[in-house]
């Protein structure tokens, strides 16, 4: 016999950024073969039997868009344009927009009850509709970062050159030479699949819609936690561990926390599946620990729950659309664009300090981090980039 003693080699799961039902079907048979009671097993400490709340829902409850549009009349529509000329004659930097420096005398309480809608409601809302052609792009950033302000105060930097709004767009062609690539189907005319983003709450402006496709879709974390622990407590266990997230380059190369967490009686997932999976040029780092079998298998679980039960918004030019980003999931068809419709989102991360749930403990310093860009650092590009890391390759 060998004297040398063989070790175990641990190697990427075959999962990739879009899921395969077959090879999850594949996959979730295998690992019951091989044990048979993996899913009897009690629920992580602390973790609850069920969350409810109004934010525990399913697509098929929503039948009537004017439950979650609140449609702009046009009093309140002069009352923005009021404040965007307020705004402009201060002459301050767009840091400093603000509820006092963007006032909205009587839609401000609207939006404060909005807000409330997202954090102790059913977790998302759409603006409908701003006159997004009589302003300029400048205007634009300032009405969005303003209006928004009433919603959550607190804006997030998303990427390290302090830019506060970023650009949903596909670059895919114009951007192809940027150092690092095309890592995020943000970027592309791709299917998005279901995630969250960092923070609290996430505000996406529609300046122009796609000819064909691109819906928006939400499901609820609540309603997927429930799921899980009525048939697969194991699946549970599995997202309340620390999983190894791919920083593309980044420093350090990893980092390591978990998906899902409870507080105060709320099941928050947090995750995007390209930092287990890799995406297009940004392959997943072939020198940092892989997942699972059974990690890809959670991953998987919790998308086709999401896409079971989700609700499709419908996006117009000029919408608003507001989503706890700690709540709910999100995703967003595949779509064509075509020489008049030429799909373009921008995006604010948000977050209300009066009425936020309470942050994880693995995740408070990235909420820390997220949302300490002073004034004078916040960045408002008004021509679609890339978001950057530390080292100026793209995210």
């Amino acid at each position: 016999m060998n004297s040398v003693t063989a070790k175990a080699v641990f190697r990427q799961p075959d999962i990739e950024y879009h899921p395969d039902e077959g090879k999850y079907r594949a996959r979730s048979m295998r690992l019951f073969t091989e044990n048979p009671d993996r899913a009897n097993v009690p629920l992580p400490e602390g973790f609850p039997v069920q969350v409810d709340g109004p934010i525990v829902w399913e697509g098929k409850n929503w039948t009537n868009e004017d439950r979650w549009i609140y449609r702009l009349n046009a009093e309140q529509l002069e009352e923005i344009n009021d404040a965007l000329g307020y705004f402009k004659n201060l002459n301050k930097p767009m840091g400093y927009l603000s509820k006092e420096t963007f006032p909205l005398p009587t839609l401000s309480t609207t939006l404060r009850g909005l807000a409330h809608e997202l954090y102790s409601g059913r977790g998302f809302f759409v603006l409908r509709t701003l006159p997004i052609d009589t302003y300029t792009k400048a205007d634009i950033a300032i009405v969005f970062a303003g209006i928004s302000s009433h919603v959550g105060s607190a804006r997030g930097k998303q990427d390290a050159t302090g830019a506060v709004i970023s650009h949903i767009k596909d670059l895919s062609v114009s951007h192809a030479h940027e150092k690092g690539g095309i890592g995020n189907a943000a970027y592309t005319t791709d299917k998005q699949v279901f995630h969250t983003d960092i923070g609290d709450l996430i505000a996406l402006m529609a300046l122009q819609t796609a000819a064909e496709g691109g819906t928006s879709r939400i499901s609820s974390g609540g309603r997927i936690y429930n799921e899980l622990v009525a048939t697969r407590p194991d699946i549970i266990r599995t997202l309340s561990v620390p999983w190894p997230l791919d920083s593309f380059g980044g420093n350090p190369g990893y980092t390591m926390r978990p998906l899902l967490y409870h507080e105060d009686g709320h099941a928050i997932i947090q995750y995007s599946r390209r930092h287990f999976t890799g995406y297009s040029t940004q392959k997943r780092s072939p020198h940092i620990p892989p997942i699972t079998e059974e990690q890809a298998e959670a991953l998987d679980v919790v998308h086709f729950l999401a896409e079971k039960y989700s609700l499709c918004l419908n996006f117009q030019k000029g919408d608003i659309q507001y989503i706890n980003s700690m709540g709910l999931l999100h995703a967003r068809d595949a779509f064509k664009n075509d020489a008049e419709h030429t799909r373009h989102l921008i995006r604010l991360w948000l977050r209300n300090n009066e009425l936020a749930w309470k942050t994880p403990g693995p995740l408070l310093h990235i909420w820390t981090r997220l949302y300490s860009v002073a004034p004078d650092d916040q960045r408002f590009p008004l021509e679609p980039e890339i978001r950057r890391k530390e080292n100026g390759t793209t995210k």
